[in-house]
């Protein structure tokens, strides 16, 4: 049982519902063995993926696993999710599902703390006190949202 496989055996449930899988792990427990399934996609607001969507994944990836010989005899547990809020975003996509919130960016000129103001092909744009900035997604070494307690991704739709 290798990550690659079993992503390989659960994509096309995840994709029939609407979701695609970000990574899988499999980690040591005891005598078991963790699952964990990170999964991604646009969600009914076009900001990730949906508890229901995740659900619904969920229940499909256990069928599958559970039929699947590549799971082997010794126990297992299984952990589904979304990609999570703490996750690097690499690529358009991500930036695009983060339209709205607070990102750090990491580029060769320093760190950018803006605002996700639209995504154009490979380009994001971001709101830095007021001031847009534009920047291409491959000149950006690492970026990751800030988690605004105080916030709703909502109020700008407001």
């Amino acid at each position: 049982m290798d990550p690659v496989t079993i992503s390989e055996l659960v994509t096309p449930v995840v994709v029939s519902c609407g979701l695609e899988v970000d990574r899988v792990e499999i980690m040591p427990a005891g005598k078991r063995r963790v699952v964990r399934i990170f999964l991604d996609g646009d969600g009914p607001k076009g900001r990730g993926p949906s508890l229901d969507e995740i659900a619904d994944a969920t229940r499909g990836i256990s069928r599958v696993l559970d039929d699947a010989p590549v799971m082997g005899s010794r126990p297992w547990t299984l952990e589904v999710s979304s990609r999570g809020v703490s996750r690097p975003l690499t690529e358009p996509k991500h930036y695009r599902r983060n339209t709205g919130r607070l990102i750090t960016a990491t580029t060769a000129e320093g760190d950018i703390t803006g605002r996700i103001a639209g995504v154009t092909g490979t380009d994001v744009t971001l709101d830095v006190a007021g001031t847009p900035r534009t920047l291409p997604v491959e000149a950006i070494n690492r970026a990751v949202v800030q988690v605004e307690l105080n916030r709703s991704i909502d109020d700008d739709e407001e």
